[in-house]
């Protein structure tokens, strides 16, 4: 493989220059009730069908964070949480594997330079999965580009991918040890292994490994010694300057786990729904017969989950709102205590919501309802195997708790 750049041609413009995020919203809200009935066929084939990915770029979705210099609508972080936690009502995995996906558009679009941001989205749809692992080799080339090497596992979206971000280790300047290197790889210099679909739940997220051989990439589409998550932004960013957009300046451990709390919120509000559906069709177990809606035990169940989940909403709804306020506040003002803070109340919305799946929810629906491939029975493996991803069962679990104590008072 030889390194990919495009012509140096107008960049796209805009299919709907008029629509409004509430539009984009309103789509959502009209395609995720559509999802439903295809959870199955979706979990078989590992990601969601064809057709569902043109609605998808038909609606904009895959151009929400993509800066409207280069044909995208650039409606900030609030408009694409809400599109992800919307499908996420509708499947679970559909909305996992779009919104790991289109989200990388923010980092990419934040932290690399004009260069290689007018030839990564002159595409107009930016699919662009990523892992934060290090993993492969870097060698840089006498020309400047890198030649990789590598197998990187859990690359959510990437059965449409049309670029991998990615990390590798990489050999330092003048001798120095290998230190990870952030990077983009067009579509042009990976391929995707059929290794995904074998967990407990999120089956059909498209999370498959992608391996690169013999690849090169443009030395601009490289950041040696940067890491995505631990990116310092405090004093602006070239995304920040580029576009006068604060959001592009963001902290990106913080939008990272507001990605994976929305598709949480919209899991378990998927399963309220399920619920809801039994307590109306459904009648009780013991005398005296009537539907669960009237029976006082199943109200109380039905109405600890809603409360929890609605206090789940409510504290995701603050701290995006946090999120964008210190973004506008100037870069300086988005310290690593900020990030870290926003990312400890996304470790209670998840918490939250899985206790209304997993204490509520789960083992009051009759067993007939947690059947394989029932609807609540999908949404405890999807909640579940969310917890083994290691941005929540690891690093907010322990890492995030104490390392907002040592930059709160200013330990090293």
């Amino acid at each position: 493989m030889t390194a990919t750049t495009i012509p140096a041609s107008g960049p796209p413009s805009r299919p709907e220059p008029d629509v409004t995020p509430a539009e984009i919203i309103a789509r959502a809200e009209a395609i995720a009730p559509t999802l439903v009935a295809r959870q199955a066929e979706t979990e078989q084939r590992t990601y969601y069908a064809q057709d569902t990915h043109e609605a998808f770029s038909d609606a904009g979705f895959y151009r929400l964070l993509v800066p409207r210099r280069y044909g995208g609508y650039e409606f900030g972080v609030d408009t694409f949480l809400q599109v992800s936690m919307t499908l996420a009502r509708g499947c679970p995995s559909t909305a996992w594997m779009f919104c790991l996906g289109a989200t990388h558009a923010l980092p990419v679009a934040s932290l690399f330079g004009e260069r290689a941001q007018a030839e990564l989205f002159r595409g107009g749809d930016f699919i662009c999965p990523a892992t934060i692992v290090p993993s492969g080799s870097a060698k840089p080339t006498p020309d400047g580009d890198w030649a990789l090497e590598g197998t990187w596992k859990y690359c959510s979206g990437s059965p449409y991918a049309t670029h991998f971000l990615g990390h590798v280790p990489a050999p330092g300047p003048d001798g120095q040890p290998a230190a990870p290197m952030l990077f983009v790889a067009p579509r042009s210099e990976f391929r995707r292994l059929d290794d995904w679909g074998g967990q407990l739940g999120l089956k059909g997220s498209g999370s498959h490994s992608i391996v690169i051989d013999n690849g090169t990439i443009p030395g601009h589409f490289a950041l040696p010694g940067t890491h995505m998550s631990e990116a310092d932004t405090t004093g602006g960013t070239p995304g920040s300057r580029l576009h006068a957009n604060p959001e592009y300046g963001g902290g990106p451990l913080s939008f990272m786990l507001l990605e994976v709390s929305s598709l949480a919120v919209g899991m378990a509000q998927g399963a309220l729904d399920a619920y809801e559906e039994l307590m109306r069709s459904r009648t009780t177990l013991f005398p005296p017969i009537v539907t669960r809606a009237e029976d006082p035990d199943y109200q109380f169940w039905y109405g600890e989950a809603a409360g929890l989940i609605a206090t789940a909403e409510a504290a995701l709804r603050q701290a995006i709102a946090q999120w964008r306020d210190l973004c506008a506040d100037g870069p300086g003002a988005f310290t690593r205590e900020h990030d870290l803070r926003i990312a400890t109340i996304c470790r209670e919305v998840v918490r939250l919501c899985w206790r209304a799946v997993e204490g509520q929810l789960f083992p009051t629906a009759g067993s007939s309802a947690v059947r394989h491939g029932e609807r609540i029975e999908r949404v405890w493996r999807d909640l579940s195997t969310l917890h083994s991803h290691a941005g929540i069962g690891v690093l907010l679990k322990s890492v995030t708790t104490r390392e907002l104590a040592r930059a709160h008072f200013g330990i090293t």
